[in-house]
């Protein structure tokens, strides 16, 4: 899985944009309506390989997933009680990280899956 796949299929959530509020080292996917009121739910760290994904998660699944996958880890350099790290290095399948893509959307955004 390489970055621009993953990325294109962020960028299909409803109001979602790309920002670097970091530096160009991590990519921010962000919704909301204008860059005033966005909140991130995805980073990727650019430039590394595998590709390494950053996504919120309800508290209670983060610790499932992570025992359960290798490549799962506590987000980095974020809150580890509701974000998670993956290292997309093929353990999990691409629907997969589009599910866990779109939970972490859905948390942000306040809807009700």
């Amino acid at each position: 899985m390489d970055h621009k796949t993953v990325e294109d299929y962020i960028l299909t959530m409803p109001n979602s944009w790309l920002d670097y509020p970091f530096g160009e080292g991590v990519a921010v996917y962000k919704i909301g309506d204008s860059p005033s009121d966005g909140k991130m739910f995805a980073l990727i760290e650019e430039g590394k390989n595998p590709v390494r994904l950053s996504l919120k998660c309800d508290p209670g699944l983060t610790k499932l997933l992570r025992e359960k996958y290798d490549e799962i880890m506590p987000g980095y350099h974020l809150n580890k009680k509701h974000w998670n790290t993956l290292a997309l290095t093929g353990q999990l399948e691409w629907e997969e990280v589009q599910a866990l893509i779109r939970h972490s959307y859905q948390l942000v955004a306040g809807i009700n899956s």
